[in-house]
């Protein structure tokens, strides 16, 4: 049958119109990409313009002591007077600036900081914080600017009001100075996205600074911020300090207030996120939760339980119960974190501490089942709409496909693929949308589970966890194509455990020896991929978590602290 000419020529000329509607949909995208790197790039213009005039006015001022400074110190001679607070804040801008010259941390700087500066010198010493410059991630809310998550759609919609934990901050004296980079939708332990770009690890540069703070990673453990705060849902605040070479802590997920914070998946409730902050060494953390632990939290966000830091716990030097595991049966340790582990409890032991083996079991159902289902739940839908209208999709293509799939389609697939490929298959089956009572009774398997480790917890008569944290850093991209490596972390998610990382050594030739007989406990592709991420490490930090039981936020701390010391003083005769 021949198709009339005139209905032929109006096809083409509507699939030619819808054609110049998506350009002309695509270019907007890009103009607004543009736009926003046009304006990154004036905001740290405008911050070496004012680093520039300070140290033009100030020539004598010891930027390197005030930067070597720790937090408490810093924080000591802000409130007492014996330094002044445009010193400190210009010598960190100044030291930012360089560290997002060399790995790109940086979106935005908040102008609104140097008039909070000037404030606070009129006001005199207000807080535990006074004076001191914290870096913000960038899904945290901060008034007057952007949250973007790494989504163009985001761009331009800058937060009617601060987040609640930037608002205690700001009482507590603290001047919040930047914005830090995040991977796109935060569901990623890189840091990369279309808008502002791939943020490189300040220690090595080819590597990944981890994510989703990575950003905050890179700025703290490059030196350019004292303290920051980021957020995590399944080790977004850990793995950035653990490849970064700091410390964070991740606390029980309603311990900070979380009002004014964005999420890559909203209201899963499977997986605990959480709010904590990051910095060079424990105690600063430690000063960081006393800040934030206080009255402020408790009205402004009546859902946190009002739980003041407990000092006696913190600074309690009682030996402690701990138990340990090198592994957990699912994500082979590489040598070097095998190696951290080990030595670290050997210090532990020698200085009085009880280490007793810790059994773990069933990781890759917690996984599986609690983690990727928890989160995807709906069977991906709510993650795949944030990227609607976007330019690209942070290399989750397969996913997207997936999610997007039929249930019939992905029971077929992973019925095939389990032979050949098991955790992909599983990947796969637990993706599937479903329905109220599933959901209901997934979480109430969760609270068994979580009832179930307590008790073995308790049996054993523990305080506090020693485990291994992923690590050394991966190479730049490898993390798109590890998530099931997320295993470590994610188990303290999914039981809303708080868990902290203290750098404890470095990866050694011999490690990088041993890692040529990494194998695996699949031995799949992902295993083989994780062997070629390890590698090429040498001199690169290793890490390990630090865990205790629901709102122990404090023994947590004092546990750190105390790996953190032995770990220092190891090093110092090495």
């Amino acid at each position: 049958m021949r198709v009339p000419l005139p209905a032929l020529l109006g096809g083409s000329a509507a699939a030619l119109l819808l054609l110049l509607l998506r350009w002309r949909r695509r270019r907007g995208l890009w103009r607004k990409v543009a736009e926003a790197q046009q304006r990154q790039e004036r905001s740290l213009v405008r911050m070496e313009t004012a680093v520039q005039r300070f140290r033009e006015q100030n020539p004598s001022v010891n930027v390197v002591s005030i930067l070597s400074l720790p937090l408490p110190e810093l924080s000591k001679k802000l409130r007492d007077g014996s330094l002044p607070l445009d010193h400190v804040f210009y010598s960190y801008v100044g030291k930012a600036i360089q560290i997002t010259t060399e790995t790109n941390c940086i979106t935005e700087y908040l102008q609104e900081s140097e008039n909070q500066l000037r404030k606070a010198k009129l006001q005199g010493s207000k807080g535990l914080l006074y004076g001191v410059p914290v870096s913000i991630k960038d899904s945290i809310d901060c008034q007057g600017h952007d949250s973007t998550m790494g989504f163009i759609k985001y761009l331009n919609k800058p937060a009617a009001e601060d987040s609640v934990v930037v608002q205690v901050l700001r009482r507590q004296g603290a001047i919040p100075f930047v914005k830090t980079n995040v991977p796109q939708s935060l569901i990623s332990y890189d840091c990369n996205n279309l808008i502002f770009g791939q943020t490189r690890n300040p220690l090595l540069y080819t590597r990944t600074p981890g994510g989703s703070s990575g950003g905050e990673g890179a700025l703290i453990g490059g030196g350019g911020s004292i303290l920051g705060i980021g957020t995590d849902v399944g080790g977004s605040l850990r793995f950035p300090a653990a490849f970064c070479g700091i410390c964070a802590l991740k606390p029980t997920g309603n311990r900070l207030s979380k009002r004014g914070v964005q999420a890559g998946v909203v209201g899963q409730k499977a997986v605990a996120a959480a709010v904590g902050p990051m910095a060079k060494d424990v105690e600063s953390l430690a000063l960081c939760m006393r800040a934030l632990l206080c009255e402020d939290m408790f009205s402004l966000d009546s859902t946190v339980p009002p739980l003041p830091f407990n000092e006696e716990v913190y600074s309690s030097t009682q030996p402690l119960r701990i138990g340990y595991y090198e592994t957990d049966f699912f994500t082979m340790p590489s040598p070097a974190m095998r190696r951290a582990v080990r030595e670290t409890k050997q210090l532990l032991e020698e200085a009085g501490h009880t280490l007793v083996p810790f059994e773990l079991t069933n990781v890759d159902y917690v996984i599986f089942n609690f983690c990727v289902r928890g989160i995807f739940s709906d069977g991906g839908t709510s993650f795949v709409e944030k990227f609607n209208g976007e330019l690209e999709k942070g290399g989750s293509a397969m996913f997207f496909w997936l999610a997007k799939s039929p249930q019939w389609l992905k029971t077929l697939l992973s019925w095939i693929a389990k032979p050949f490929v098991p955790r992909f298959s599983r990947i796969i089956g637990n993706t599937k949308a479903n329905t109220v009572s599933d959901v209901w009774s997934l979480h109430h398997e969760i609270e068994d589970f979580c009832h179930q480790f307590i008790a073995q917890w308790k049996k054993l008569n523990l305080d506090v966890m020693l485990c291994p944290m992923l690590g050394p850093a991966l190479h730049i991209g490898y993390p798109g194509k590890l998530s099931v490596a997320v295993s470590y972390t994610m188990l303290y998610n999914a039981l809303d455990f708080p868990a902290g990382v203290v750098p404890v050594t470095t990866v050694t030739d011999e490690d990088e020896d041993e890692l040529k007989d990494y194998k695996g406990y699949y031995r799949d592709w992902w295993d083989r991929t994780l062997a070629k991420a390890f590698g090429g490490n040498v001199g690169m930090p290793v890490a390990v978590q630090c865990v205790a039981l629901p709102w122990q936020e404090e023994l947590c701390l004092r546990f750190m602290k105390e790996v953190e010391t032995l770990a220092l003083k190891k090093n110092s005769f090495v």
